[in-house]
């Protein structure tokens, strides 16, 4: 039995860092402003922190101006939001990323919602959200979008080409990742089915899928019978689970095994959608500098 071809994301992404390293040298070269992207922790998260220095790396890989901001756990919302304005008024920062979660007294809705959404590389401002619901079939995406989201998409597109006509099932509902995928597969003329945890049958449902992206986060949850023989699965899920020399191992949504008997195509966990996050954050600052310059840029630059 053949197996299925795995979707390297790490090439994938990898790609797209040097697309965009060479759109930031680009733009410059053409008189246009350094790309520049702020990102804003509030508190000591380990995660976090290994995050948001990870992302201020690789901007100056690429070329990038970062601007990093490192509040104290006990920083009010109102001061946040003041970093927030300043960063909106200041022409040097074409993204702002506000990494989440925020602490508990910190309301994360109106943090985002204070986001110029020209600048809201996470794509996560409800005026993008409404542009991604009501963008038409095919139309350019000249505002931000969700980073995962646009990795998948772009993952699908290299290894599927043209996706119209397709079916496609989205496993989870979430806004972060299962709506926008949803939004971005309707835009590239598939026909798209939200599924979730209450859906009746959900196993059949998952069989009628061309495409099947699952970020519903429960380990293994989907299982190989639950795939059309030949389908493009990919696995949004990062879940940390027991390994059995008693130390822990990463799994995705998908049971990984049995899913890569009866697929087509499937991405890995860790190896697949992850890398592409981050270089899709660093397209997204690249754009939105672009936009900000005024000069006319075609899709192949």
């Amino acid at each position: 039995m053949t197996e299925a071809k795995l979707i390297d994301g790490k090439a994938a992404a990898a790609a797209l860092r040097h697309r965009v390293g060479d759109g930031v040298a680009g733009l410059i070269a053409r008189g246009g402003p350094t790309p520049g992207l702020a990102t804003v922790l509030v508190g000591a998260d380990p995660a976090s922190q290994v995050y948001v220095r990870s992302k201020a790396r690789l901007a100056g890989e690429l070329g990038m101006a970062s601007f990093d901001f490192r509040l104290d756990e006990a920083t009010s919302e109102a001061a946040l939001l003041g970093v927030i304005d300043e960063l909106n008024a200041d022409n040097r920062v074409h993204g702002i990323l506000v990494q989440l979660p925020l602490p508990a007294h910190i309301d994360t809705a109106q943090v985002l919602m204070a986001i110029d959404p020209a600048k809201d590389v996470d794509g996560f401002h409800p005026f993008n959200v409404g542009r991604l619901g009501t963008v038409a079939p095919r139309a350019p995406l000249d505002f931000p979008v969700p980073c995962t989201p646009l990795g998948v998409s772009m993952l699908l597109q290299d290894t599927v080409g043209s996706l119209g006509g397709r079916n496609a099932v989205v496993v989870g509902r979430s806004n972060l990742v299962g709506r926008p995928v949803a939004q971005l597969l309707l835009r590239a003329d598939c026909t798209v089915t939200i599924a979730h945890s209450r859906t009746r049958d959900l196993p059949a449902v998952a069989r009628t899928a061309d495409i099947l992206v699952v970020a519903i986060g429960r380990p293994e949850f989907v299982r190989g019978d639950w795939i059309r023989p030949g389908a493009v699965v990919i696995d949004v899920g990062i879940n940390r689970v027991p390994a059995a020399d008693g130390k822990t191992r990463l799994v995705g949504d998908v049971a990984f095994d049995e899913a890569r008997r009866v697929a087509g195509h499937l991405t890995p966990v860790p190896g697949g959608v992850g890398p592409m996050t981050v270089a899709c954050l660093m397209f997204n600052t690249l754009q939105e500098a672009r936009r900000a310059s005024g000069l006319t840029f075609t899709a192949a630059d």
